[in-house]
C-alpha cells in the first residue's frame, strides 16, 4: 500500500487512512446539506396547511409543488450516501462508495439550490406581494449568488489542480509536482 502525501502540513497517510479521512468528511458535508434541506422542506410541507395557501393561483401552486418536489428529491439524494455506506460496509467498496457518495451530494447540492430558487421566488411574488419581473429577478440573483458560493471555487480549484494521480501514488514517485496533486490538498 503506497503512501501519499497530503495537507499543507505534508502529512503522510496510506490510501486506506486517506479513503477513510475523505469519506469521513464526505458524510460530514452531507450532515450540513440534509441539514438545510430538511429545514426548508419542513416548512414547505407546512406552508399547504396555513389559511394563506388556499389563497394562492395556479402559478403559485405549481411553484409550491415544484420547489415541494425538488425538496424531496434533495432529501432523498442527499440521504443516498448513507444507504449506500451501509449497503456496501465491510465488502471492498469504499473507493467506489465514496465516488458515488460524492456525485450523489453535489446532485443534491444542485437540488437544493433549485429548491431554495423556487421556494424563494414562490415567496417573493405572493407573500411579499413584488411583481413577478422583480421577484424573478431577485430569485435570481440568491442563485447565482449561491452557484458562486457553493460550485464556482470547487470548480475553479479543481480546474487548475491538474490530473489525479493513478491509485493514489505519492506524487513525487509518479514524477508530479506534490502542490499540483488533488492528494496533495487534503
Amino acid at each position: 500500500m503506497g503512501i501519499a502525501r497530503t495537507g499543507p502540513g505534508g502529512r503522510r497517510e496510506s490510501d486506506q487512512e486517506r479513503l477513510n479521512r475523505l469519506w469521513g468528511e464526505l458524510l460530514r458535508e452531507v450532515r450540513v446539506a440534509l441539514a438545510a434541506v430538511q429545514l426548508l422542506f419542513a416548512f414547505l410541507l407546512a406552508v399547504a396547511f396555513t389559511p394563506l395557501f388556499s389563497a394562492l393561483g395556479d402559478a403559485d401552486r405549481a411553484l409550491y409543488v415544484a420547489s415541494l418536489m425538488l425538496g424531496a428529491a434533495a432529501t432523498g439524494v442527499l440521504i443516498a450516501p448513507v444507504g449506500i455506506h451501509r449497503m456496501v460496509t465491510g465488502r471492498g467498496l469504499k473507493y467506489e462508495a465514496a465516488r458515488w457518495a460524492s456525485r450523489l451530494t453535489l446532485m443534491g447540492l444542485v437540488l437544493l439550490l433549485c429548491m431554495v430558487a423556487l421556494a424563494l421566488l414562490l415567496v417573493l411574488r405572493s407573500v411579499a406581494a413584488l411583481g413577478d419581473t422583480t421577484a424573478l429577478v431577485m430569485a435570481a440573483a440568491v442563485v447565482v449568488g449561491l452557484t458562486l458560493c457553493w460550485l464556482v471555487p470547487a470548480a475553479v480549484m479543481r480546474h487548475g489542480s491538474g490530473p489525479a494521480p493513478e491509485g493514489g501514488q505519492d506524487p513525487k514517485k509518479s514524477g508530479q509536482d506534490p502542490k499540483e496533486s488533488p492528494a496533495g490538498q487534503g
